[in-house]
């Protein structure tokens, strides 16, 4: 340990690796990192499944995907065998195969990760939600919408999932978003190097063909609020929300110019990317030194997008590697790009002079205090439900957090009848499959409640 930075090794990574991220990183620093598998490599790969009795990896996933189903389907060379499976159960595979912790879950429970050989099960569900997209293998059959009509609230990972569910057994769904383009987070928040834009249009185009309507550019709370919604003829909302409003740090000097968001200087590149502001509003400019504070999978987010946009960047962290609650793969490819790590270092105030960070005042793991000198600061220590809906609307209570209160009976009701909640906005901050899970769980309440309604009403 010098001046609180811990020295860290990097494992051994193979050449081909190395060589492919260094030339994807000088040709284009945000393309796509993880490349697609080949046909034989896929079926090679599906074809090393056990087909366990008791199938471990099933338990290991949120939604319990028929993992052996479809890796089954594929080892044979039948992917719209396997895409009919995966289909069952997600209406992101493209998304998940890229963006789930599977090191924790399918993958983390395969039988074979005991000789650290598991199943490449998300590159095989990318793999073949990719062919499929590509190939146009399946298309729905679209049943008639004659159930009810559904409002969805916020286009993210629980929203998606609970239109298109709802779409696929006879509801009309129209999603409300109010950003100009749907997907939320998917779109705005997590870097085009880990999943890249047009594959999340791609999985929105294939929501929308099932009839879901998206209404983008569309604030609730503000454009419209949710009792103008039910006056529309909805007969059920989900508020598929998230956690929009990142938490702060109480320290001194937490508002000096050059201290933000990680999630907001996220949103600024994505924004950016796809030519909606000008470059120039992007907060940061190349060869700052840049901190990052905290070690969640955001803060590499950002740590790794700050580098490529020509930062020198170091993630401040005050607990220990042991704990960060970043995935070790996250973690690893984060020191491969050149982020540096200062663990054990507990920021106790932001510095600055004529307005503007300069440093960071720090208990280091020694004892002792330092201050490292910083040009900008990237908060990233989690974040909260917005109140933008809750405030404009009675009859929804939320807890001391903010998290929208709901019921085991109708399963994700809110406290206000026809009102259901899932995801971020329930729960604290999880990832993407896990919101998915929450969300297809109310995707069925809402149905039974609906119809429950209707029968009521017709007798």
């Amino acid at each position: 340990m010098q001046n609180g930075r811990m020295l860290l090794s990097l494992r051994v990574w193979p050449a081909r690796l190395l060589k492919a991220i260094d030339t994807e990183m000088n040709n284009n620093p945000f393309a796509e990192l993880k490349q697609s598998l080949s046909m034989k490599e896929a079926i090679d790969e599906a074809k090393r499944c056990l087909n366990c009795r008791n199938p471990l990896c099933v338990q290991g996933c949120p939604i319990e995907h028929d993992i052996p189903g479809f890796l089954q389907q594929l080892s044979m060379g039948n992917v719209g065998g396997a895409m009919q499976i995966i289909n069952q159960k997600s209406s992101l595979p493209a998304v998940c195969g890229r963006v789930c912790p599977h090191e924790k879950q399918c993958e983390g429970h395969c039988i074979l990760n005991r000789k650290q050989k598991p199943i490449k099960v998300g590159l095989l569900e990318r793999f073949i939600a990719d062919f499929d997209s590509e190939m146009q293998l399946i298309k729905e059959r679209l049943k008639p919408k004659t159930r009810g009509k559904i409002a969805v609230i916020g286009s993210g990972p629980a929203g998606l999932s609970v239109a298109g569910d709802l779409a696929k057994v006879g509801f009309n769904v129209v999603v409300f978003e109010g950003l100009r383009e749907a997907g939320g987070v998917l779109m705005y928040g997590i870097p085009e190097y880990r999943l890249p834009r047009e594959i999340v249009r791609r999985e929105i185009a294939k929501i929308e063909a099932l009839g879901v309507i998206f209404n983008t550019n569309c604030f609730v709370g503000e454009t419209i609020t949710v009792d103008q919604i039910f006056e529309q003829g909805f007969d059920a909302i989900f508020i598929g929300t998230g956690t929009s409003s990142a938490k702060t740090m109480n320290i001194p000097g937490a508002d000096l110019n050059g201290v933000l968001q990680a999630s907001h200087f996220l949103e600024k590149v994505s924004l950016a990317r796809q030519g909606d502001i000008p470059n120039d509003e992007v907060p940061l400019c190349a060869g700052e030194r840049i901190a990052v504070v905290g070690a969640g999978n955001v803060a590499m987010d950002a740590a790794r997008t700050a580098v490529r946009l020509g930062g020198k960047v170091t993630i401040v962290y005050r607990r220990t590697a042991e704990v960060m609650p970043a995935l070790k793969s996250e973690y690893e490819e984060a020191l491969q790009e050149g982020v540096e790590f200062m663990f054990e270092t507990k920021s106790k105030e932001f510095l600055g002079e004529n307005g503007n960070v300069t440093a960071i005042r720090a208990d280091l793991a020694d004892g002792t205090e330092a201050v490292l000198p910083f040009e900008r600061v990237l908060i990233a220590i989690g974040s909260q439900p917005a109140d933008r809906i809750v405030s404009t609307t009675s009859g929804i209570e939320v807890d001391e957090g903010g998290y929208v209160v709901t019921k085991e009976q109708p399963y994700g009701m809110t406290t206000r009848n026809g009102i259901f909640a899932a995801g971020d906005v329930v729960h604290t901050p999880q990832t993407v499959v896990l919101a998915m899970r929450e969300a297809k769980k109310v995707a069925q309440s809402i149905a039974e409640y609906v119809d429950a309604v209707k029968l009521l009403a017709e007798g």
